[in-house]
């Protein structure tokens, strides 16, 4: 036997990598288990999954950028930074299509939701805790679920997207003070007119400080998709449901109204007023 003819006979043994496969869609597509007989809740399912998905996308390239950071691997985080704006485009659009559901739609599958809500979602919570929003009481409601409760521990430990972004001004000759650099970072960060004064530097001499200028606006470009993210949130649970109170005991449109003042990277946006 030749060669080239055992080779093929070994390669016609393999087990075929099929798309499906792959992907593993057999549990993928059979993951939507819809308990009300209502056609409409298939839309309300697969929307929220797909949102998931996304969650776990814009978890794995933040801590990408994270990692780029921290390494001084600028380029490296600026890519992956961009990639992140992506699909945060992807998550804005889920809600126009979850939008397409009427109050008397959504009122027929609300009873088989039970106590189950959107504020219930582990990825969501550790993003922003990732990205700064940091609040250990946020991460109660997941005690049960050893964990999701682990990893928000973790992410509440750990320095911030923004906590390393002020590491590597610090490391680039800027003044940081030493409060910023060595906190608990299990704290909200707090504002600081040091932080704004370095911004403020690489945004008056954006030629001389490109990457930290670009590293900065990606920034404000992330804040302000999540801010649409939070917005057609508000939007949809507005049109909706109004201003009854959410599934789960959440207050519903009141608390992501609320959410719509929160600021991540404080001295990005105050710099504009001093320029």
């Amino acid at each position: 036997m030749s060669d080239s003819r055992a080779a093929d006979e070994a390669i016609d043994w393999q087990p075929a990598q099929t798309y499906a496969g792959y992907l593993d869609l057999d549990r993928l597509l059979g993951a939507q288990h819809p308990r009300s007989g209502d056609r409409d809740e298939m839309l309300f399912i697969i929307v929220h999954q797909a949102s998931e998905l996304w969650l776990k996308l814009f978890l794995h390239e933040i801590g990408g950028a994270m990692q780029g950071i921290a390494a001084d691997a600028l380029d490296d985080a600026l890519k992956v930074l961009a990639r992140v704006g992506r699909v945060q485009a992807q998550l804005i659009e889920g809600w126009d299509v979850l939008a397409t559901m009427t109050p008397a739609e959504y009122a027929r599958l609300r009873p088989h939701l039970g106590t189950s809500s959107g504020f219930q979602s582990a990825q969501y919570r550790e993003l922003e805790f990732r990205l700064g929003n940091k609040d250990a009481r946020l991460a109660e409601v997941h005690r049960r679920d050893a964990g999701a409760y682990a990893r928000l521990q973790t992410a509440l430990r750990e320095a911030s997207l923004y906590d390393l972004a002020l590491g590597l001004l610090a490391r680039r000759g800027f003044a940081i003070p030493e409060a910023a650099l060595a906190r608990d970072w299990r704290a909200a960060y707090a504002p600081c007119a040091d932080v704004e004064a370095a911004w403020l530097a690489i945004y008056r001499d954006p030629e001389k400080y490109w990457d930290l200028y670009d590293l900065a606006e990606k920034l404000v470009d992330l804040e302000d998709r999540l801010q649409q993210w939070r917005f057609r949130h508000w939007r949809t649970v507005q049109r909706i449901i109004g201003t009854k109170s959410g599934t789960g005991g959440s207050s519903g449109a009141p608390y992501l109204a609320r959410a719509l003042d929160l600021r991540l990277f404080p001295e990005l946006w105050t710099l504009r007023a001093r320029l």
